[in-house]
């Protein structure tokens, strides 16, 4: 394919339609995993008309963080109605969808190494800019458009069967959290976390000694917690040296964490696996672990308030957490409940274990278009 390299300013053209009409007010922003996203900036009292319109099969990128995040926040506008973006995004089309597919090209942006090469074009401001003659500049591979059409297909077909699979298991979720809440509704009795089973805090270890990180025990982070039932993949590993350096840490599989610092406190998910977990986090190793996921989900707001500080370096002390109390069922029947839910969890975790692997080969789909 690399006797196909050509360079991208060949193939693509800025394009400058504004809001003169007011056919919308709906403003979205671009986020670093290059997806359109309502913005978060301030627009009330702000002229609208001057933005730009954005409609299906249209990009946008925002050039101005490209040094600080090291990504270039770039994007494929895929809604039927229209909607709004900065006037400092650049906005562009295809000048030709029969020599180019644009959804192929967005395979292209999402490559780790369009990224590193954007960084390395960025100039010498705080955030870093690119300009858009940069962009143009880079190459691609531009096979014939049946092939570019075929890799497309590939790729959407597993983006397909992750969308089932979250669908599938968010139904899951939504039955389990069903039985759960029936289970209780009549629950008069209120016992505290900690009867329930070990309260862990993480703990980070040394950063000054590279030897305690690796690839042995996954680190759990509150960003790894992802909203998801479970923790199946993680950004930080430690050594077995690091993790044996702290290991009264150690937390099992089917362990109950729960981020207890910052805008996340409350937030809860379970371990796939043996781990430990940095000091952001607290760990209920249970025979109950289900049963603890819905209580302390159903409570969230609760043990939020429980925190010290402001509204976002919430601080819920290790104390305070393991001492809120939970309605909770007679041991018979919570048994009974656990049984339940545990059924419906195992069908979670299999899902999200093949999802890890769908999102790999998707990587993979995306690394090989320059072979």
């Amino acid at each position: 394919m690399k006797s196909n390299y050509d360079v991208l300013g060949n193939y693509i053209r800025l394009i400058d339609t504004r809001n003169k009409d007011n056919v919308t007010n709906k403003v979205m922003g671009i986020n670093i995993d290059k997806f359109f996203m309502p913005s978060v900036a301030n627009v009330i009292g702000t002229d609208l008309s001057k933005y730009k319109l954005i409609t299906k099969g249209k990009f946008a990128c925002n050039p101005m963080h490209v040094g600080r995040d090291e990504r270039l926040p770039v994007a494929l506008y895929g809604e039927d109605e229209p909607a709004l973006v900065s006037p400092a995004y650049f906005m562009f089309e295809i000048i030709d969808n029969k020599v180019l597919d644009e959804n192929y090209l967005m395979m292209w942006f999402r490559r780790a190494e369009f990224d590193r090469i954007c960084w390395l074009h960025t100039d010498g401001s705080v955030r870093g800019g690119i300009t858009w003659d940069d962009i143009c500049r880079m190459e691609l591979p531009v096979p014939d458009i049946g092939e570019q059409r075929k890799i497309v297909e590939a790729y959407k077909s597993v983006e397909r069967r992750i969308e089932l699979k979250r669908k599938i298991n968010d139904n899951l979720e939504a039955h389990a959290n069903a039985i759960f809440e029936q289970s209780i509704y009549e629950s008069k009795d209120l016992k505290p976390i900690y009867l329930f089973g070990q309260v862990i805090t993480g703990k980070t270890p040394s950063t000054l000694v590279p030897e305690y990180y690796g690839k042995d025990i996954p680190f759990i982070k509150t960003p790894d917690m992802h909203g998801n039932v479970y923790v199946t993949t993680c950004e930080c590993f430690l050594s077995k040296i690091g993790a044996e350096s702290q290991s009264n840490k150690y937390i099992p599989k089917n362990s109950v964490i729960v981020a207890c610092i910052g805008a996340n406190a409350g937030e809860v998910a379970l371990t796939s696996s043996v781990a430990q977990t940095n000091q952001q986090i607290n760990a209920v190793t249970s025979k109950y672990p289900c049963f603890l996921y819905f209580s302390v989900k159903a409570h969230t707001s609760e043990l939020r308030a429980l925190g010290e500080g402001s509204s976002t370096m919430i601080n819920i002390n290790k104390s305070s957490f393991e001492n809120y109390q939970i309605p909770t069922p007679r041991i018979p029947d919570l048994d009974k409940l656990e049984n339940r839910l545990s059924v419906l969890f195992t069908l979670i975790l299999s899902n999200l274990y093949e999802i890890d692997q769908l999102d790999g080969l998707r990587r993979l789909l995306i690394t090989q278009l320059s072979c």
